[in-house]
C-alpha cells in the first residue's frame, strides 16, 4: 500500500537484528535456548532523516505515524527529524503522529491513512482516518508465562512465583490516553482471561458497533486459529491474524495471545 517502514532493533550480546529482517521462530527460540531477555533499540536520528529525506526528493509530503511514544523514544527522535529535513525541504509537509499504541493498534491506523491516500484524498483525509481509528481502537492481550515479566522487570520474583503457582493470567491492554501497557485484570487461567477479553469486546460492540478484528499471537498459531473461528462464527466478518513481532514480544513471551479491534463509533 505503499507504506514505507522505519524499523526499531532486537539486541542479543551477540547479534542484533532490524525486527523487520529477523526470523520469528529463531528469536523467540534463542529467548528459550539461552534465557537471554534481549533488549531493543529505537531507530537513530540520522535512520529517520534518511527515510525522511527519501521520501521529500520524490516531491511527496509524509505522515508518520509511530509507535507509542511512552513505550519508545521513537517519536521524539522523529520530531527532531522531521525539523532538520524541512530546513532541506521547506515545501515539504511532514506530520508526525503518536498511535498512543504497538502492534497492529497502531497497524490499523495506519493502514486507514494510506487506504485514503490510494484514493487519491488529500493529506488532510489520510490524517483524519488515522485519528478516527486510533480514538476506536482497543488491544486486549493475555500472556501465557510470567517469566518474560518478571525477566524484563514488569512484575517482581514474588508476584510471578506467586502467580504461576496459582495459574495467575493478567489481562493487559495500551492505555490509549496515556499509551501505556497495564494490567487491566487478572484471571485464573489462560481460558478464562480469554473469556473475560470477549466480554469486554463484546460489550463495546453492543454500545459502538464492531468494524474490525485482528488476533495476535506469539508462537502460539493454534490458539490463535481456535479464536479467529470462534470470533468469525460470533461476528461474521473477516478476522486476520498476524504475529507480534520480536520488539514488543520480547517483554510478554511465548504462548500470548490476544487481539486488536477497532469499533464503528
Amino acid at each position: 500500500m505503499g507504506i514505507d517502514l522505519i524499523p526499531l532493533s532486537v539486541n542479543f550480546p551477540d547479534e542484533q537484528f532490524h525486527e523487520t529482517e529477523v526470523d520469528y521462530d529463531y528469536f523467540y527460540n534463542k529467548i528459550e535456548k539461552t534465557g537471554i531477555i534481549p533488549t531493543s533499540s529505537q531507530p537513530s536520528l540520522g535512520d529517520i532523516m534518511e527515510k525522511f529525506r527519501e521520501i521529500a526528493i520524490r516531491g511527496d509530503d509524509i505522515l508518520a505515524i509511530f509507535l507509542s511514544s511512552a513505550m519508545s523514544g521513537t517519536y521524539e527522535t522523529a520530531l527532531k527529524a522531521r525539523e532538520k529535513i524541512m530546513q532541506e525541504f521547506p515545501q515539504i509537509r511532514i506530520d508526525i503522529m503518536d498511535s498512543y499504541t504497538n502492534c497492529m493498534a497502531l497497524g490499523m491506523q495506519v493502514i486507514a491513512a494510506a487506504r485514503e491516500a490510494k484514493t487519491g484524498a488529500g493529506f488532510n483525509a489520510a490524517l483524519q482516518a488515522a485519528h478516527h481509528v486510533r480514538n476506536r481502537v482497543r488491544f486486549y492481550f493475555v500472556p501465557e508465562t510470567l517469566l518474560y515479566l518478571k525477566k524484563g522487570g514488569r512484575i517482581g520474583t514474588a508476584s510471578a512465583l506467586l502467580g504461576t503457582i496459582l495459574n495467575i493470567r493478567p489481562i493487559l491492554t495500551v492505555d490509549m490516553k496515556t499509551g501505556m501497557t497495564h494490567l487491566f485484570e487478572k484471571a485464573r487461567g489462560t481460558s478464562a482471561a480469554l473469556k473475560r477479553m470477549l466480554r469486554l469486546m463484546e460489550a463495546d460492540r453492543e454500545k459502538y458497533g464492531l468494524k474490525e478484528i485482528m488476533i495476535h499471537h506469539i508462537n502460539a498459531p493454534e490458539k490463535a486459529e481456535k479464536l479467529k473461528d470462534l470470533l468469525m462464527e460470533r461476528y461474521g466478518i473477516p478476522v486476520d491474524i498476524r504475529s507480534i513481532g520480536p520488539v514488543i514480544g520480547l517483554h510478554t513471551g511465548l504462548g500470548t495471545v490476544g487481539f486488536v479491534y477497532c469499533t464503528e463509533e
